[in-house]
């Protein structure tokens, strides 16, 4: 009787065991099959193999790698059909959009559980970010600032490792200026963003870090300063310094920042955070920052309750 070749008996074996594989949180590093295997082995990716073979991505995740692939499952996209309001085949049948969603799943170099970034900028191969963070397990924040859980993490492939996520990540289509417009406490620094002339300046690629002072924050600003918001909106020269010190010309998230080292904004002069996320200004006031990491498509916006202020 001839004998079944060995690379054909392997392929067998392994895909016969991929499921237990996938529950036991991944094999070793010798996995012999490559990503789209293990895929293909588990019904419960069904789904995601459709979409990567309609968005012509199969070859790509077939070659060396090393790749990260954060992996939803069918009930995922099943949830992703009814927050986007398409039917799955509009979904595989737009490519532009299913590749760039697919690619925003995907890192470009193996990334075991223990190897995460916590809370760190994570680029992928679409080059939109997220960040991943531990508390009540690892979660992930993507640009639309929706949160997803890796359910199973370090599943082995020959060509790096997947991670089974719950929700289908998405990059974001609005930048620093839509996502301020889009939250109601914003009005008066959108109000004063288009005032000063930099709304051009904020849609730009970047990327920025905003920190954003809420309407309450401008309020109080303006009583400090001894002006009404239409004589700071005239004085546009003030208006622009005070604006662009909130601006960093860099992505910071909040397990990013240099605490207690000196910070360099647009407008050119430093300020200081430090280890509660209390900012000091160069006039040595002090502003706290209320909420952290909210993300856009060209950077991140941090919240904070006071107006902060380069020197007189």
């Amino acid at each position: 009787m001839q004998s079944m070749p060995k690379r054909t008996f392997l392929k067998l074996s392994v895909a016969a065991a991929a499921t237990a594989a996938l529950a036991a949180c991944g094999g070793g590093d010798d996995a012999p099959l490559d990503i789209v295997g293990v895929l293909q082995a588990d019904p419960q990716f069904s789904i995601l193999v459709e979409a990567v073979a309609a968005a012509g991505l199969v070859t790509t995740l077939q070659s060396p790698g090393p790749f990260t692939v954060f992996a939803p499952t069918n009930t995922a996209f099943a949830a992703l059909l009814g927050e986007l309001k398409v039917t799955k085949d509009q979904l595989l049948a737009n490519k532009a959009l299913l590749t760039r969603v697919l690619t925003y799943h995907v890192l470009a170099a193996k990334v075991p559980a223990a190897s995460v970034p916590v809370g760190k900028t994570i680029t992928t191969v679409e080059t939109g970010v997220f960040k991943i963070e531990s508390t009540g397990g690892l979660k992930i924040t993507d640009e639309s600032n929706r949160v997803s859980n890796i359910t199973v993490t370090d599943v082995a492939a020959s060509n790096g490792v997947i991670h089974v996520i719950d929700k289908v990540l998405l990059p974001s289509d609005k930048d620093i200026v839509a996502t301020a417009q889009s939250v109601p406490d914003f009005s008066i620094l959108v109000e004063a963003v288009v005032a000063a002339g930099l709304v051009t300046t904020l849609q730009g690629p970047g990327p920025f870090t905003v920190f954003a002072p809420t309407n309450a924050a401008f309020a109080a600003a303006l009583t400090e300063l001894g002006v009404t918001k239409d004589a700071l909106f005239a004085n546009k020269a003030l208006l622009t310094s005070i604006l662009t010190y909130h601006v960093v010309a860099a992505r910071v998230l909040k397990a990013e920042v240099p605490i207690g080292a000196p910070i360099t904004s647009v407008q050119g002069e430093t300020f200081t955070i430090d280890a509660s996320l209390k900012i000091t200004d160069q006039r040595a006031r002090v502003a706290g920052i209320s909420a952290t990491d909210v993300f856009a498509s060209n950077g991140v916006i941090h919240v904070i309750d006071k107006v902060i202020l380069p020197k007189p």
